[in-house]
Order: C-alpha cells, then sequence, then structure tokens
C-alpha cells in the first residue's frame, strides 16, 4: 500500500510539469512510454528507463506490482501520482496507470544490413498508426531492418509506440534518412529497391526476393516520388480485385514481407540436409 502522503497530487509538480512538456513538445533523447505492457516490452528489450510515475491502483494487479517492483529493483526511480493527474497526461482514453521516461534506443546503420537484408524504408509515412504496424509486420517477418526517410512521423509516438506493441524498442532502424541519399547507399550495399505499382507487369510472388532487398512505401496520400518509382530495382504488382487499387500500407508491407520470408525459407537447407 502506498502511504497517502507519497502520492503526487499537483499538477504543478515539477515532474508532472516535465512530463506534460515532454508529450507537447517531444524530445530526441528520450520517449515516454505509457502502459503495462509497452513499459514490459521496453524493459525486457533493455531500454534505459529513467524513471516512472505510477497510480497506487496498479499495485493491485499482479502484473503491475511485479512490473513495479522489478523496475525499482533495477534502481529506477518510481513516483507515485494521483490517478487524476495521471489521467491528464495521458494520450489513452482510459489511463493504464503508469507512465515512464525511457532512453531513446539508437542503433548503428550496418545492423539493418546484417545477414541477408530484408528492409522496409517509410518515406514520408505520417499516420503514426500505420508506422507502428509496419515496423510490427516487419519484425515479425524476419526483417533486418527499417529506415525512416525525412517527413516520417516519430517512431516513438504515443499513437506510433502503440502500434508497434513495442518493435520500435527492437527492429534496428535509423531515422531522418533523405529517401535519396538511402536509394544510393542501398545500391553501394548491394541492397535492390523495390516498390509497388499498380500498373507493374510482375506481380510480387514471381520476383526473386531471396536476395537483399529494401521495400519502399510512400505517403499515405502522394506515395513515392516518381524519379524513385522509375529507378528502383523491382517494380512489384500486389494483384487486387475491381475496383479496390490500394491497400493500407501495413497490409502491402505484411504481403511483401512474409513472401521474402517465405521465398528464404524455402532456399534454405532443411536440418539434416546438405546444401549444395
Amino acid at each position: 500500500m502506498v502511504p497517502p502522503a507519497d502520492v503526487i497530487r499537483s499538477r504543478a509538480n515539477p515532474l508532472v510539469k516535465r512530463l506534460r512538456a515532454l508529450k507537447e513538445q517531444g524530445e530526441r533523447e528520450v520517449v515516454l512510454i505509457e502502459g503495462p505492457k509497452l513499459l514490459e516490452e521496453a524493459a525486457l528489450s533493455r531500454v534505459h528507463v529513467l524513471e516512472v510515475a505510477a497510480s497506487p491502483r496498479i499495485e493491485r494487479s499482479a502484473r503491475g506490482h511485479r512490473l513495479v517492483r522489478e523496475l525499482a529493483a533495477a534502481g529506477t526511480p518510481i513516483h507515485w501520482v494521483h490517478e487524476d493527474v495521471l489521467a491528464a497526461l495521458s494520450d489513452a482514453e482510459v489511463s493504464q496507470g503508469v507512465l515512464a521516461l525511457a532512453r531513446r534506443p539508437a542503433f548503428p546503420e550496418a545492423d539493418l544490413f546484417r545477414g541477408t537484408a530484408l528492409l522496409v524504408v517509410a518515406a514520408g509515412i505520417q499516420n503514426p498508426g500505420n508506422l507502428g504496424g509496419l515496423l510490427r509486420t516487419a519484425e515479425a517477418a524476419g526483417a533486418s531492418g527499417a529506415v525512416l526517410t525525412e517527413g516520417t512521423v516519430d517512431p516513438f509516438s504515443w499513437k506510433a509506440l502503440r502500434g508497434s506493441m513495442g518493435s520500435a524498442f527492437r527492429l534496428p532502424h535509423v531515422s531522418g534518412v533523405s529517401l535519396r541519399s538511402f536509394v544510393r547507399l542501398a545500391k553501394t550495399r548491394g541492397v535492390r529497391v523495390a516498390a509497388t505499382d499498380p500498373e507493374a507487369p510482375l506481380p510480387y510472388y514471381e520476383a526473386d526476393l531471396r536476395h537483399p532487398v529494401a521495400f519502399l512505401f510512400g505517403n499515405e496520400g502522394s506515395g513515392l516520388p516518381g524519379e524513385i518509382l522509375r529507378g528502383a530495382d523491382l517494380r512489384l504488382r500486389i494483384p487486387m480485385a475491381s475496383p479496390v487499387d490500394s491497400l493500407n500500407v501495413g497490409v502491402a508491407g505484411g504481403i511483401l514481407l512474409f513472401e521474402a520470408a517465405r521465398q528464404r525459407r524455402s532456399a534454405a537447407p532443411r536440418e539434416g540436409t546438405a546444401s549444395s
């Protein structure tokens, strides 16, 4: 039981002001995490949690009690905040009872190209839910990493982080990259650049995706720049029944990524057999 005297009840408290400023203005070095699920994902992903603001009600669940105690044991400061104050900081319709401040993960560029590279490139994606879902799908398909070009929403904004369900903590990615610069880099790395095009003659399942490849996904409204689309090494068509002519970026990403994963599994030597 948390003693009442230990509970922050004022919205003018310095901790509350700091969390509100972070929520409203953003910060490139740290990230605001909301809810026990995402906080668990951050801890399991070895993200450095700097401090936690929790409502005393988090202690009423076994999961919340364990999470707070494990973080406290690891040396993370725990601040108890009244439910009403915490709710005022929450982006959720109903506060989940815990907010945390964590060090934003950073990944070396080389991590993106490890093994037979399988990359997703978010080129100006603005919807945070779309970006989060794409990162989640990429991790599930075994992608080696993601590139978030200039104009793409922050993967650690609350909605994007919720959409990725913690994948942004683990999937190697770099942000703020020029799309044209990345295309040049991919070519020097021997990575083919692939883009979807409803007019392309080649359906995605006939393309050889066993080699290093980066799938480009453009802005929800304007798509990819014409010069980038025309210069892609692979232009792939996802066949669709009329009159539908486009798919949500997360759905399109899932189709392409899992096809690449399927082809790579099929090409890999089976256990107990010798490779040629």
